[in-house]
């Protein structure tokens, strides 16, 4: 009998969250290539019965329907298919969204990173291509970019583009290490996702995809949630830099970090009092207060930067997963298809 650890590196399950999807989701599964292992199937508590619409029109013996009982969001959904996934001996986990909007062929490019040992977690990038790009709408893109840089600030991954994104992959013995119960389960958890991974240095690879746009209706509306995306991002950058640069460990950068914001504040306040005190008594401020403030700001800045280069210098490239690949690993598209009972 194979033991877990010698068996071949090909059970690839694929989770696809279920909410108003119905009339997608049979042909989703059906674009599934032969080489998936299992597909999981996750009814969010969906008004149009998405599980017993499954059950009742899909013969693939590779699905396994979930139901929530109450609604938990897209992060909910994502998270109960990878306990699954995970409990059943899945090696890789990748998840697609039931709208048609993600195409199953680009699976491969996802999962390949992941089993030759490159990447320990993938997401589709939209940016890469400006020709596809012209069918996402403007608004998408102006929202997409600015989410994309409060998320390499928050997560640490300064190489990455796109955080909204739900097309993804990871390593089953990743997902493992991902606290479950405290990522975010709905929009902004494809971002909390990324600051989990970067507080144990998983490396994350974007992958090239074409901009998809149906006639399937997005419950995702960036001006509504940017204001809660604002405010979670800034947390999660405090808890990034506490637990990185102070709690597990401390470098140059946590010196230039403390450095910088006390040098600055005091510029900022010093030359703040000093200036209402001389428009207060309508005197013209010394000059030497002047540059004391100015140059504190400057030095400050400075230090700042300085930590915010060491940040993006220091991006993990460095698969963390147990397992490595085989010099005569097979590639992924040449996998026999396994029986969804092994």
């Amino acid at each position: 009998m194979t033991s877990q650890d010698e068996r071949p590196l090909q059970r690839i399950a694929v989770v696809i969250p279920s909410y108003k999807v119905k009339r997608f989701i049979i042909d989703v599964i059906a674009s599934m290539p032969e080489h998936i292992w299992r597909v999981y199937v996750v009814d969010d508590c969906c008004p149009e019965g998405s599980a017993a619409h499954v059950e009742a029109h899909c013969t693939d013996s590779r699905v396994r329907v979930l139901r929530h009982e109450v609604n938990q969001g897209v992060g909910g959904a994502v998270m109960t298919g990878y306990r699954a996934a995970v409990a059943d001996g899945a090696d890789v986990i990748v998840k697609i969204d039931g709208d048609g909007q993600m195409d199953p062929t680009l699976i491969d490019e996802f999962v390949h990173p992941i089993l030759t040992g490159e990447a320990d977690y993938t997401k589709g990038n939209r940016f890469y291509d400006m020709e596809s790009l012209s069918s996402m709408p403007g608004i998408r893109v102006f929202g997409n970019a600015a989410l994309s840089l409060l998320a390499k600030l928050s997560t640490g991954y300064w190489d990455l583009f796109d955080p909204t994104n739900g097309y993804t992959a990871i390593h089953a013995d990743v997902a493992r290490r991902l606290p479950f119960d405290r990522i975010s389960l709905r929009y902004f958890f494809e971002t909390d996702i990324l600051f989990r991974l970067g507080t144990f240095r998983a490396r994350v690879v974007d992958i090239p995809m074409d901009a998809v746009y149906g006639d399937e209706v997005s419950n995702l509306k960036i001006s509504r949630i940017f204001g809660e995306f604002l405010r979670k991002h800034a947390r999660n950058f405090i808890k990034r830099v506490f637990y990185n640069y102070f709690l597990r460990d401390m470098s140059v950068a946590s010196i230039e970090l403390v450095a910088g914001l006390s040098i600055m504040t005091f510029g900022v306040v010093f030359g703040a009092w000093h200036w209402a005190n001389s428009a207060t008594h309508h005197i013209a401020t010394p000059i030497g207060t002047v540059t004391i403030a100015a140059l504190s700001i400057l030095c400050g800045l400075q230090l700042l930067l300085a930590f915010i280069g060491y940040d993006v210098s220091h991006v993990p490239q460095r698969a963390i997963h147990c397992r490595r690949p085989r010099p005569d690993a097979t590639p992924v598209s040449e996998l026999s298809p396994m029986s969804p009972e092994q």
